[in-house]
């Protein structure tokens, strides 16, 4: 492994060997998505400057944006004081990040009013 990424082996992967991984949009700050990574998406990602993630549902490395032309152009890269999140800045090409279409994944507000019996 390149010595350059140590960092990776104090990592807090699950028991499934992934961690989640935050895409933030680094002009605006925009929380973009949530997705999962593991050891072989984040050296690919490393590797090639565009999001990698790994895909619970289909059981393989996916990268972001390889089939719509959507990818996550890889600006800056954190992990959180326990080490058990991720965090990525990212350029987002075409400016849509969710399968929806939508540029961000959370558009569904809840209303605090309602749901925290707020006065």
């Amino acid at each position: 492994m390149n010595q350059d990424n140590l960092w990776i082996d104090t990592l807090k992967f699950d028991d499934r060997g992934l961690i989640p991984a935050i895409a933030q949009d680094a002009r605006d700050g925009t929380v973009l998505m949530m997705a999962w990574m593991n050891r072989e998406s984040i050296q690919q990602t490393l590797e090639t400057g565009e999001m990698h993630y790994w895909s619970r549902s289909r059981q393989e490395l996916w990268h972001k944006g390889a089939t719509s032309g959507h990818i996550q152009k890889v600006k800056s890269l954190y992990y959180d004081c326990d080490a058990d999140a991720i965090l990525v800045k990212i350029e987002q090409v075409g400016d849509v990040a969710c399968h929806t279409g939508a540029r961000s994944c959370f558009f569904n507000e809840v209303s605090l009013r309602e749901n925290l019996k707020l006065k």
